[in-house]
């Protein structure tokens, strides 16, 4: 059984909804959340579900120690759900082909630091937008700019707020991260 680590900074809304495809699954479960942030409502989502969760440093991020720990863990497959941090070249290195992100908007449009979350639905709305969504991509060693694995869209009518487009955008999140996921895992074994 492949072992999945989720990277996540927030709230941990889509670790959860990972965590919920696996479960009973045969092919892959999560077994480790790492985060950034100690005051993550992502952390009490792990102990509800019964993950192991870390808190680590920047630095710790940096000197190679986070990725030590996938290793020890004998994690397979690395995912970003709400991380925020550029990922180190070392640990882009060492899970090339089997870390991924994704980020609620269409890239190359409004991706890039900085580029995250309701600043992300702003920029859409506040540039006219007709349509947003998700990307699926792999991690490389430039925010948002890794081989795109996978897109969604939607909609956005001229009287969607920010809010209005982050809903939308959460649904295609949820709806298609897991699968995406699993999908990319099954092929693991046929690379």
């Amino acid at each position: 059984m492949r072992r999945i680590a989720i990277l996540a900074s927030g709230s941990g809304s889509n670790a959860e909804n990972i965590n919920t495809w696996f479960s009973g699954s045969k092919l892959a479960k999560v077994s480790l959340i790492l985060t950034d942030n100690p005051h993550a409502f992502v952390l009490e989502r792990a102990q509800r579900m019964g993950i192991e969760a870390l808190v680590f440093t920047p630095a710790e991020l940096r000197s190679g120690i986070v990725l030590a720990t996938l290793q020890s863990k004998k994690i397979d497959f690395v995912v970003l759900a709400g991380f925020l941090k550029l990922i180190p070249v070392a640990l882009v290195e060492a899970y090339r082909g089997k870390i991924i992100n994704i980020h609620p908007a269409l890239l190359p449009k409004f991706g890039g630091k900085g580029m995250y979350g309701d600043r992300v639905h702003k920029a859409v709305v506040d540039a006219g937008e007709t349509e947003s969504g998700i990307t699926i991509h792999y991690v490389n060693e430039h925010y948002d700019e890794g081989h795109i694995v996978f897109q969604a869209k939607c909609t956005v009518s001229i009287d969607d707020t920010p809010e209005m487009v982050a809903q939308k955008v959460h649904a295609l999140e949820y709806a298609h991260y897991p699968r995406v996921i699993e999908e990319l895992i099954s092929n693991l074994d046929t690379q």
